[in-house]
Formats: C-alpha cells, structure tokens, sequence
C-alpha cells in the first residue's frame, strides 16, 4: 500500500460518506506533494454548554487530520446558534440570546482541547464575517439556491408536507453555513450524517464564488445511553466530557452490551476483534476506562473504575463522599439539595428524579420533594452519593 493510499484510508475509516473520494484523495496527495496543510473545518453551535461523546465522534476525525500535518477551524457558530438550525428536527430549534450563546461559547473553547491539538485549531467565531454581510451579500447568497433544492431537504419537506411551519430564516441557515466554508477557503469539511444538505450548500457556494469545491466528510451519529435516540442533552441520555470521571464510568457501564460495540468502534482505536474475546462486562469495564483516559489521567480512569466496582460490585458506598451540613441552613427540603449540589440540573429535573424513584436516603426511596432533611445517605441514581451530617 502506497503512503497516499495509507493516508486516505485512516483519514476514511469510520466515515458514513464521502464527497468525493476522489477529491479527497486529490486534496490529500497534493498536500503530501507540496507541504502545504489542508483546511479542515467543522462547525459547533454552542447550543448547550457540554460537548459530550456524540461531538467526540466528530472531533476524534479532526485530530486525525491534525495528527497528519492539516489545520482545523473549530467553528463556534455564535451567530447561526441565534438563528436556529432544524437539521434532523421536525419543528423550528428555539433561538438561543446572546448571553446564552457567550457561555457556551466559553465551554466550549476550554473543553475541545481534550481531544483536539490547540497549536493546530483555529478556533473562530462565525459571527466575524457572517455579521459583515449586507442586505446585497445575504440576496447575492440566496440567488445561489433555488426554493426546490430547499423543499428537497427531507426535514423541511416532512414538516411542509406536514403543514407544519417552515420560515424563510431556515432557508437562510445553510447558505451562512455554507458561506463559512467560502470565507475560510475550506479544503474540507467534517459533520454529521444529519447535516448532508448544509454540507454540500459550502460546496455550491465555492463553486459560485469560483472556489475548489469543498470535499465533504460525514460522520456517524452515536446513540445516547438510552440506545435509541441520538445522544443529545436535551433527552438526558448524554455523556459529558466535562464530566466527573466517575460519572462518565459509570454513565458508560449504563449503556447496553449491543451499544457497547458501537462505542468501541467510534470513541476508541482498539481492535475490536480483540474486545470480543472478553466477558462482557470486562468489555464494558474496559471501554469505560478507557473513554475516561481521554478526558482525564491514566490513573483517573483507574480510580474510576476501582470506585465503580467498589460501590456496585460490593454494593459498598464510596469513602470519599461529600458531606453537606445540614445545619449551615443552605437548605431545607430535598429538592433544594439536589439542584445545590449539582445532583439535578434544575428543580424540574429533580422532581423528574423523585418522581423515577432515583432519589433515596439509606436505602429508602423518596417521593415526596418537601422531604425534611435528615442525616443518612443520599444517594441518586446508580451513581451519586451525598452524605447528609448534621455537622463536620
């Protein structure tokens, strides 16, 4: 095998498509050729403030490409996130304030270099040019794109069918994010199996711009914890990067033994031919472990592991517990402890959690929100634990 055929078929290894292979083969050759590093770009609405494994799948393609000499521009799209992008969806996405979109912005920028190189990304608001664009830009734009080729997206043509509501805003969506690539000049782009349309909207602005078209590069959507749906946080069945390393382990062993083989193949680079030959519980134990390694140190991943087989294993608590006091009066029900001490998002999610049965203290489950606080062990789910001490 040739070194080009070498480079492109690690560079095509897990992808669902590719537009073209050609191209990308071509884009890749005349980089080895000449030394100069391709644009590779892919864009992140800051719509939530946790990039989780579902984004991982995506950036773990990007840092192969940086592994290999190329320059990543990790597009934080503060502008289109206000705009509201349907990919995928059957209803218009809730525009997202200013405000909102900063901090997640911030969360961003401080947790994608878990995976990605930081002295190879690029990483740009796409506000910086998209905001310079005038009335005359934005219908020079549109004139590039027939109202056909719009009603041909599967989600807008379901919800026009549908006689659900369609903005002329959505049809403005990906010509911005199809402008990204032509002021980038982009070499290539990465996304979603989802975002098809979009991606190839930067290929026929290129064109129009009298720009090389774009190759495009899809990646599969991971499944949350649940199975089903697409890993989102908005349907509670994420893993966060950002989260606890004993969270992300155990949130990982929560995942079924079909799942688990998926994640082998789009999180990790082990031979899953080798996980096979496991238990499958030592698979999970493993693949676990090893998604904490990513985010954290070797011997987290372990701790992480050691506690989770301490606690469900030997049906133990864990030593290192934190201990709220009851008497600094930073509390008085339950509900209000949960969302304190970040073992609930938001009260409507803590109610959700009484509601489940997930919420007991030493061993007995709550139900009801207004529970008086007492000494004992609180414990949430299969995972989190917090001791409740009338002092230190």
């Amino acid at each position: 095998m040739s070194s080009a055929d070498y480079v492109f078929k690690k560079i095509a290894s897990g992808s669902t498509e590719i537009i073209s292979e050609e191209i990308l083969r071509k884009k890749l050759l005349s980089s080895q050729t000449t030394g100069k590093p391709l644009h590779v770009k892919a864009g992140f609405d800051p719509t939530a403030p946790d990039l989780h494994l579902g984004h991982v799948v995506l950036l773990r393609k990007l840092r192969q490409f940086q592994d290999l000499g190329h320059i990543v521009f990790f597009i934080i799209g503060d502008f289109t996130a206000q705009i509201g992008d349907p990919s995928g969806k059957d209803q218009t996405r809730v525009r997202m304030t200013p405000p909102q979109v900063a901090k997640n912005a911030k969360s961003y920028q401080r947790q994608v270099f878990k995976i990605l190189d930081q002295k190879k990304t690029k990483v740009v608001f796409n506000s910086r040019w998209l905001k310079k664009l005038n009335a005359q830009n934005i219908l020079e734009l549109s004139s590039c794109c027939t109202v056909a080729q719009m009603l041909a997206r599967a989600d807008f043509k379901k919800r026009f069918e549908d006689q659900k509501e369609v903005s002329i805003l959505e049809f403005i969506y990906p010509l911005l994010q199809g402008y990204d690539s032509v002021y980038l000049k982009a070499d290539v782009e990465l996304g979603g199996s989802d975002q098809k349309f979009n991606l190839l909207m930067g290929r026929q602005l290129q064109e129009a711009f009298h720009q090389a078209p774009q190759a495009v590069m899809m990646m599969p959507l991971l499944e949350g914890t649940d199975g089903i749906q697409k890993m989102s946080k908005s349907l509670g069945n994420y893993i966060g990067i950002d989260e606890s390393p004993k969270d992300i382990f155990g949130k990982t062993m929560s995942i079924s033994d079909e799942l688990m083989m998926r994640y082998y193949e789009l999180l990790t680079d082990i031979d899953v031919s080798e996980i096979k030959e496991l238990h499958p519980k030592e698979a999970k134990l493993r693949l676990a472990e090893e998604i904490v390694r990513q985010f954290y140190s070797f011997q987290e991943a372990h701790d992480a592991r050691l506690d989770f087989e301490k606690v469900f294993s030997k049906k133990e608590t864990p030593d290192d517990m934190e201990i709220f006091v009851l008497s600094s009066g930073e509390a008085k029900v339950l509900i209000d402890v949960l969302v304190l001490k970040r073992l609930a998002d938001s009260k409507n999610e803590a109610r959700r959690l009484i509601k489940q049965g997930a919420v007991s203290v030493d061993g007995q489950k709550i139900v009801d929100e207004n529970w008086p606080l007492q000494p004992g062990i609180l414990k949430v789910g299969k995972r989190r634990f917090l001791k409740l001490a009338e002092n230190l």
